[in-house]
């Protein structure tokens, strides 16, 4: 089957394999150094090594290398040139590495090319979010502090680290994990309680720059490297919220690791039992942390995937099979049961009396828009003027052609492991999210549906992707096949060494998305300068007007003086809520449209 990263091991483009060890004017390797070279890359756990190392060093090196930027990132102008020197640090790092991609592609031969690609690609996927948390970096700069201060979400997260130092356990119904390592990273970098908002800085920056990594890791369990960073690198971008970076970095990984646990059951009868209890323990293992980390995905993806094992379980394929299944399953929903006790134990007992009643912007739009988001950090936008409307019935043109490949995806690979795991989680969460909010003014109560967004969006991206992918092996081999039985030397001129020029080409595209992309991200969360509006660059300016331990402002702060900041809470804990208003908590409205948008209070 055609793709865009040939299975050719050895040999320069459209050169026979068994040629590809001689030496020749043009560079090839000879010899003694191709055979060095062939031994280590045929290595099973060479070339996934290094593309890890390569994606997570990308990542956390080009972050750390912002923090050399230098400007006051409290004015628009300190933030363009902050902008500015990110991209000048992006495209000396990515300019070399892609003209040496090229030159592979056109002049070397495709064993090189081929390890050139899988590094470019884990590469790109690492750049892109480390522009962002690059930006973080910038916008950051000359205050200790994290995104938030210690206000809103961020100052409850602090809170539960505080509460696990002090010894009082769990957060509720929060998923642990993350507090607690907040906590220990406080405790061994930052002097514990008096340190965690420094600590929380630190764990905001490492974990942004992560999520690219993560993403194009997981998805490398079941795509090429291109087709892996062109789901990675546009889904990581959109979804880093390098507020709370945690939650949607694992959202990314969930979808992966969910067609990689139904793809083994579908092809369970070909493992011997241990296998399958081994395979089993291990995607448990991976559920049950990915559980603690951060669980809220679990519930929109559920219902889709109970269906999807219905459908693939071997009912029919004999009793090895079914036993097989059965112990794989059985041994993942254990491990994972066991590893997220804590947190099953607290849905259990605190889950039927936690309701979320919070309305913000995304509350008030049309509940079947799902092609962006607006943060409750909305600025000047209103659902009056957002989202915006399209030409065609109010779809955007983006939206349009993105709902094509959709099409196109599943028409051409429903039989796809990957396109069926992306379509049932999309119509479980669709459901899901029509059910809270068609219930939401009865039992006022919001359910956080909203967030359906996120991952059926992600579930567009995916098949959308998906669909390019057919249409380019299936018209690739089309075109391939009829032109060698109608003029054989035309279709010789589909060499891999095209297939390796076209390729080449598109990952230079990715490559400048990632970095435009990556920008416009990190543009968003700049200390606001916008005096009186909640845009979403608040959390950043929060960070700078938060005392420093000696009581001054931070160095950029727009104010002066021990008591002109917001003084330290050393007594931070997690939020205790009074007594349930029975009613949602209407945002991002004024107390003159409240009533018109949540409704009148009832009379008693």
């Amino acid at each position: 089957m055609t793709d865009l990263a040939p299975d050719v091991v050895g040999g320069r483009a459209g050169v026979p394999d068994g040629e590809a060890t001689t030496a020749s004017s043009d560079g090839s390797p000879g010899g003694r150094r191709g055979d060095r070279f062939s031994r280590w890359t045929e290595k099973r756990w060479f070339l996934p090594l290094a593309e890890g190392l390569v994606s997570v060093g990308v990542a956390l090196g080009f972050m750390l290398l912002c923090t050399h930027i230098s400007v006051n990132p409290t004015t628009r102008i300190g933030q363009v040139s902050g902008l500015a020197k990110i991209q000048q640090y992006a495209a000396l790092l990515g300019i070399p590495l892609l003209a040496v991609l090229l030159l592979l592609a056109y002049r070397g031969t495709l064993r090189y090319y081929r390890v050139a690609q899988r590094l470019a690609c884990a590469a790109v996927a690492g750049l892109g979010t480390g522009v962002v948390a690059g930006g973080i970096v910038v916008a950051l700069h000359g205050t200790p502090w994290g995104l938030g201060g210690q206000e809103g979400d961020p100052g409850n997260l602090m809170g539960m680290a505080n509460d696990m130092l002090r010894g009082k356990g769990l957060p509720g119904v929060y998923p642990p994990l993350f507090p607690a390592l907040l906590a220990v990273w406080a405790k061994l970098f930052h002097n514990g309680i008096a340190g965690v908002g420094h600590a929380l800085k630190d764990l905001q920056l490492i974990l942004s720059a992560l999520v690219g990594p993560m993403a194009y890791l997981s998805w490398r369990m079941l795509l090429r490297p291109f087709w892996a960073m062109a789901v990675a690198v546009p889904a990581s971008i959109v979804f880093l919220d390098p507020i709370r970076p945690y939650s949607h970095g694992s959202m990314l990984v969930l979808l992966p690791l969910l067609a990689a646990c139904f793809r083994e059951i579908r092809r369970v009868d070909e493992l011997s039992t241990r296998s399958a209890l081994l395979r089993g323990l291990g995607f448990g293992a991976a559920f049950g942390v990915m559980f603690l980390w951060y669980s809220g995905w679990y519930l929109w993806a559920a219902p889709g995937s109970f269906v999807l094992v219905l459908m693939i379980f071997p009912w029919r394929r004999g009793r090895t099979a079914l036993t097989r299944a059965l112990v794989f399953l059985g041994t993942m929903l254990v491990t994972a049961g066991v590893i997220g006790a804590p947190l099953l134990y607290q849905l259990a007992r605190l889950g039927a009396s936690t309701l979320d009643r919070y309305a913000y912007i995304n509350t008030y739009i049309d509940p079947a828009y799902v092609m962006g988001w607006a943060s409750d950090r909305s600025g000047d936008l209103t659902y009056h003027n957002w989202p915006p409307q399209g030409d065609i019935a109010g779809q955007t043109g983006f939206g349009v052609l993105l709902l094509l490949g959709v099409g196109i995806g599943v028409g051409l690979g429903l039989r796809n492991m990957v396109i069926r795991t992306a379509g049932f989680v999309l119509a479980g969460a669709w459901l899901m999210r029509f059910w809270f909010a068609s219930h939401m003014e009865h039992n006022q109560a919001v359910q956080l549906y909203p967030r359906t967004t996120w991952i059926i969006l992600y579930c567009l991206i995916i098949l959308a992707v998906m669909g390019v992918m057919l249409t380019y092996q299936r018209g690739f081999g089309w075109v391939r096949s009829t032109l060698a039985e109608v003029a054989p030397s035309r279709a010789a001129r589909i060499s891999p060494r095209v297939m390796a020029q076209l390729a080449a080409g598109l990952v230079c595209a990715l490559a400048l998305f990632a970095t435009m992309g990556g920008s416009w991200s990190a543009n968003r969360f700049m200390p606001s300068t916008n005096p009186g509006v909640e845009d979403m660059g608040l959390d950043a300016l929060r960070a700078h007007l938060q005392q420093l331990d000696n009581g001054q402002c931070p160095k950029y702060s727009p104010y002066k003086g021990k008591q002109a900041c917001n003084p330290i809470n050393m007594d931070l804990t997690e939020y205790t809520f009074g007594p349930d208003p029975m009613k949602l908590w209407c945002a991002n409205t004024t107390s003159r449209d409240v009533d018109v948008t949540c409704g009148r209070p009832p009379k008693n």
